[in-house]
């Protein structure tokens, strides 16, 4: 953390600030000696770097006054004060993702900094111990800092039908392995990392709900990104070698991009005033329930990367010159409708947010769980409206360096030419991008973490079950229908219907 900047202020700053450190990061079967450098890499620290920029440009969305430090700071590091807080959260991802068309790579650090603001009060409140107080130092430290926030929660689980302490590796979920007076070492390992080596420090949390007997795996703590011990090996992803070639275009977008890594902790030091969880196994589930309902509504990013892409099918129609075409225009309206419904519930899953003991606002949670089981499906279809409407050469278009070439070009130029004045270049940009999101780099942040980020599709269909109060809702029906010998307890709405009544003067 050497060349950590004391405040950093913009993506200049922020790209300065991940130079010289000690991480280990192997790609290709390699070590990495600069990940800042690494063609592959630089794009999704480009992504990063554009939330310190927008904050900078746009300060009304993208910081906030913050009550614990005084200092404006950027939203990402914020905890969450009002409902307002929180519909600006959505509202500076949807604008994040418009500006980068791929994953920025914080908002689990964000949503994870939200959940802890309540969950370390509560454990405090029960056990007399001084996490909140631990947390709230980090806090004002991250925020004097501007430092980028990573969070650490999905373990790789070895055998699903077993927890933690079952395991024939134990480690297959992270775990406390020794404790001593100045604090705990951990191994294990976290899975699908997004953005871990692009962070300054990392939130290890646990990723399923704890028994008695997990106690060693019933652990939050945070390390610096370079702490030792930990070895992280780069995911790959679809296409991402096109940003070791030449030229620009074949990219798709060749300037932003997301980032997934496995993440190796051997016998990691994390010293005490960086412990927010030992052994309240307890309190795992809270943690996760709290972080999934923050994160579920987080996805509304989405909807921003669904902008870029329905402004990519509606360009490419123009440049083939069937821009009025009805069915070309009703695919387009489809586009925005499954992508509006996205966004119409996280913002309104924000706007219903209620307060906790802490203070911190927590949003609604049947709300944020429809807002991802969206995410789950409508990208896709999205994202195969994008293909219909923009033909076969999506998936066939020749190279960039065949468009560049003196014989292959002209003939490319001539024959791959769409209506009058548009130029060839053009075409194939656009074209490209729809590749990039559809089956390319971005297509991992767009599709595939759309259906398994923040919990799988039946992990929110779980949720749905648990708070859908069937009985109040057959209590409605049997008294419009004159039933009264058989109503069921409890008669009254709880949970969410009692937030989607309140007034707006009391949500707000």
């Amino acid at each position: 953390m050497a060349n950590v900047l004391k405040t950093i202020r913009t993506g200049d700053d922020y790209i300065q600030s991940l130079r010289g450190r000690d991480l280990v990061v192997y790609l290709f079967g390699e070590l990495v000696k600069e990940p800042v450098d690494h063609p592959m890499i630089r794009p999704s620290i480009n992504a990063v770097a554009e939330t310190y920029d927008l904050a900078v440009r746009d300060e009304s969305l993208a910081t906030a006054d913050s009550s614990i430090t005084g200092l404006k700071v950027n939203r990402f590091l914020h905890i969450a004060e009002s409902a307002q807080d929180l519909v600006l959260q959505n509202k500076m991802q949807r604008t994040l993702g418009q500006n980068t068309g791929t994953c920025f790579q914080r908002c689990v650090g964000m949503d994870a900094l939200n959940a802890l603001h309540s969950v370390t009060f509560e454990i405090d409140e029960k056990h007399g111990t001084n996490y909140h107080q631990r947390f709230l130092d980090f806090v004002k430290m991250i925020q004097q800092e501007n430092l980028v926030i990573g969070g650490a929660m999905t373990d790789p689980k070895g055998d699903r039908s077993k927890g933690p302490s079952e395991q024939d590796d134990p480690e297959m979920f992270t775990r406390i392995i020794e404790t001593n007076d100045k604090g705990i070492y951990v191994s294990g390992a976290k899975a699908h990392q997004t953005g871990c080596i692009n962070s300054h420090w990392i939130i290890l949390m646990p990723t399923v709900r704890l028994t008695e007997n997990d106690k060693d795996w019933a652990f939050v703590g945070v390390i610096p990104a370079d702490a030792k011990g930990v070895t992280y090996i780069y995911g790959r992803q679809s296409c991402d070698t096109r940003s070791m070639e030449e030229g620009d275009i074949d990219d798709g977008n060749a300037k932003y991009a997301g980032q997934e890594a496995l993440m190796i902790l051997e016998r990691v030091f994390i010293p005490w005033d960086k412990v927010f969880m030992n052994g309240e196994y307890e309190y795992a589930s809270m943690l996760i329930e709290r972080f999934t309902c923050y994160h579920r509504r987080s996805y509304v990013c989405k909807t921003g990367l669904g902008d870029v892409l329905i402004g990519a099918a509606a360009t490419i129609a123009d440049y083939n010159g069937v821009p009025n075409v009805s069915h070309i225009k009703d695919k387009i309206v489809e586009m925005t409708h499954l992508n509006e419904t996205i966004f119409g519930a996280g913002i309104a899953s924000s706007h219903l947010a209620h307060k906790l003991k802490s203070g911190v606002y927590l949003n609604e949670d049947m709300l944020a769980q429809v807002c991802k089981h969206n995410v789950t499906r409508f990208p896709y279809e999205i994202a195969r409206l994008a293909q219909d409407i923009a033909g076969g050469l999506v998936v066939t278009l020749p190279s960039e360096k065949d468009f560049r070439h003196p014989v292959a070009g002209p003939l490319l130029k001539r024959f791959l030419v769409g209506r009058k004045g548009v130029d060839v270049e053009n075409r194939m940009r656009i074209l490209r991008l729809i590749e990039n999101m559809t089956l390319g780099r971005n297509s991992v942040g767009y599709l595939t973490e759309s259906m398994h980020g923040a919990g799988s599709p039946q992990a929110q269909r779980i949720q749905m079950q648990r708070q859908m109060q069937i009985g109040y809702k057959k209590n409605l029906a049997k008294k419009l229908a004159g039933i009264t010998n058989d109503i069921e307890e409890p008669s009254e709405p709880s949970g969410y219907f009692d937030r989607i009544f309140q007034t707006k003067e009391s949500i707000l």
